[in-house]
């Protein structure tokens, strides 16, 4: 007796475009999905069927419902990554360096591919994100300044077209948040500064954009060679100044 076909179900066949959008960046952790009506008029299934799907994303951890209403996109496929280092930058903080090291290499590779695969889209994208991180630096926001930078080094990732790259390029990037945002608030004190890092940027965007995956490639390092080295000046600044505040409030409390 021939075999039957096997249908899928239609909450699995929601459930596995959902799972992809994720797995290729379209959906981020911390994105809310569209109402119930909307995706369920997108896809052209009940909402039965999608609330069975977007289940199946929550057993996996995928997604979660939130108080107030809401489903969002969790960071589970990033967490177990970005979580223990998290928590050891804090105690050895000589990791920030082998972590920059590392991003040099994959930040360098995904501008590579990025010139190489970037469709129109992707670069509409990049334009953007390279458009909002100039505006950025003509206001006096760090918070603002560090989020663009993240959005336009994410922007990259994804362009790249491989899911671990545009995966890994996010996690790493929100874990070095805290070091990005102390670089450029030390560098606003430095009047180049701001416009070395545009330059900087501007040199990955345009060899992205003129597909010279080679020239994407060198443009990336050495902004995290600049980066590395910003970096290493601040901490040792910061350091500095703390000690001297310790000094003047130990000579205050003895005099």
């Amino acid at each position: 007796m021939p075999s039957k076909v096997q249908v899928p179900r239609i909450s699995d066949a929601v459930a596995s475009t959902l799972e992809r959008r994720i797995l290729e960046g379209s959906l981020k952790p911390g994105d809310r999905l569209p109402p119930e009506r909307e995706l369920a008029l997108e896809f052209g299934v009940s909402r039965p069927s999608l609330r069975e799907a977007i289940q199946k994303l929550a057993s996996k951890g995928m997604v979660q419902s939130r108080q107030g209403g809401g489903t969002y996109v969790t960071a589970v496929l990033e967490a177990s990554f970005f979580d223990p280092w998290q928590e050891m930058m804090g105690s050895y903080p000589n990791l920030r360096d082998d972590i920059l090291e590392f991003r040099r290499m994959l930040e360098g590779q995904a501008a590579e591919w990025a010139a190489e695969r970037a469709t129109d889209a992707d670069l509409l994208r990049l334009e953007q994100a390279f458009q909002a991180l100039q505006d950025s630096f003509q206001v006096d926001d760090t918070e603002k300044r560090s989020a663009a930078d993240i959005a336009f080094h994410q922007a990259i990732g994804d362009a790249a077209h491989n899911v671990l790259t545009g995966h890994l390029a996010g996690a790493l990037l929100r874990l070095m948040h805290d070091n990005i945002r102390l670089n450029l608030g030390e560098l606003k004190s430095v009047p180049a500064a701001g416009k070395l890092l545009i330059s900087q940027h501007a040199a990955i965007y345009t060899a992205i954009v003129d597909k010279k995956p080679q020239a994407a490639r060198v443009a990336a390092e050495t902004h995290i060679d600049f980066v590395r080295e910003t970096l290493a000046q601040t901490l040792r600044s910061v350091a500095r100044r703390e000690t001297a505040e310790r000094r003047l409030n130990t000579d205050f409390s003895t005099s």
